[in-house]
Formats: structure tokens, C-alpha cells, sequence
């Protein structure tokens, strides 16, 4: 169970303060596959990394129990940039206690980035780190995953291989999915939260959702 207990974020701006989130209290089951639908710039991505624990909420905490939730899906934030992209696979898969020869293979052979899996990250393009962050994701079995716009992960033929694999992964996990595109929601989700005026508002049916966001827009 992920628990949001009375969270508030969000930045100041040049035209004053700009709240993503206004004293929240709610629960998100681990064993659902939820989406949550929002503008460009609501404050979705932030929202994932407050789950993931890489920023914190201004005010109240976020609590995870009965469940290993991933980092967001392509997110690269965490790789340290002076180390191979072998080294930093090798230093998380000691973190989460995972097989190191087993998840090093798995992401060379899904991330092919031939040699470079051997050069230091900071040499890297922005697609080749979201290849090793996502197949690093998938190397690792979590319970729960966080994916912010899986579609944006690497170039076309890329975004259709990382579409599967995730597609096989998600039947025997729990996700949370954001994204203001309706479409990629419903490929991946059975209930939804709307974010609005720093409120989630939640619906059972995805399809409900997603006509709730329509409307709004």
C-alpha cells in the first residue's frame, strides 16, 4: 500500500507559488494498475518521484508497505556519471540484493549499446541512459512500478521493444502510469486519478477517467 498522508507540494514561479498537490490524504493499492491523467506541467513526473523517494513532498509523507516499488521507468537521475554503465548496474544490483551476473546480461543484451556498456555514463546521449535505466528496471523484480510516459523512452523501434517487455512484466505487477495522452492510460490501466485544481479526483473504471479528463480539457 502506498499512503499519502496529508501531502502538499509545489514551486515557486516567477508569478507566485505553484501547488501540484494541497494536503492529500488517500491510499493506492500495490496490486492495481492505476493511472493518473494530468496536463503538461500539473506536476505528474514530480508526483512520481515523491513515490520513488528521490524529492519530498513539502509538507506530510508518503508511506510504502507490503511492496518494492521501482524508480520511474527510463528514469536515469540516479546513475552516477563518472562510473561505467556496468559499474553503476552493478552497485543497484547489490542495492536491491539481486543476482549481479544475471541482471548485468539482461541489460546489455536488452539496452544494445555494444561497447559503450564498458565507457562512463557521462559520455552517454539521453536515450542510451533511459535504455540502461529501463532495462535496469526490468532486470530487477519489483512489485510495483512507477512509469512516467513509457512511450518516450528511446527512439521508435525502442519505444515498440520496451512496450512488450513491459507488457509481459505488468500481468504479475502493480503499476502507476502518468501521462496527459488518454490512449497510452487505457493500453495500460484499469483505474484513474485525475489530477485537478491539486486535488486527485479517483475513479474505479479507467474508461470513466478518461472522460472526466476530456471533459476538462
Amino acid at each position: 500500500m502506498i499512503v499519502f498522508h496529508n501531502v502538499s507540494k509545489g514551486y515557486p514561479t516567477k508569478n507566485g507559488y505553484r501547488s501540484i498537490l494541497r494536503d492529500i490524504t488517500m491510499a493506492l493499492p500495490t496490486d492495481k494498475h492505476i493511472g493518473i491523467l494530468g496536463r503538461n506541467g500539473s506536476g505528474k513526473s514530480t508526483i512520481l518521484r515523491m513515490i520513488g523517494g528521490s524529492e519530498r513532498p513539502d509538507r506530510g509523507r508518503i508511506t510504502i508497505s507490503d511492496a518494492r516499488v521501482s524508480w520511474p521507468l527510463g528514469f536515469a537521475g540516479g546513475f552516477h556519471a563518472d562510473l561505467t554503465a556496468k559499474e553503476n548496474i552493478r552497485f543497484i544490483s547489490r542495492i536491491y540484493s539481486a543476482d549481479i551476473r544475471y541482471v548485468t546480461e539482461f541489460v546489455e543484451d536488452f539496452a544494445e549499446i555494444g561497447e559503450y556498456i564498458d565507457m562512463p555514463m557521462k559520455t552517454y546521449s539521453s536515450g542510451m541512459r533511459s535504455r540502461i535505466a529501463f532495462g535496469l528496471s526490468l532486470a530487477i523484480d519489483f512489485d510495483f512500478y512507477l512509469i512516467d510516459e513509457i512511450t518516450s523512452v528511446g527512439d521508435a523501434w525502442f519505444r515498440d521493444k520496451a512496450q512488450k517487455a513491459f507488457a509481459a512484466r505488468r500481468h504479475r505487477s502493480g503499476l502507476i502510469m502518468v501521462s496527459h495522452n488518454p490512449g497510452t492510460i487505457r493500453n495500460y490501466c484499469d483505474t484513474g486519478l485525475v489530477l485537478k485544481d491539486s486535488r486527485f479526483i479517483g475513479f474505479e473504471d479507467i474508461e470513466d477517467a478518461i472522460k472526466f479528463y476530456k471533459k476538462g480539457q
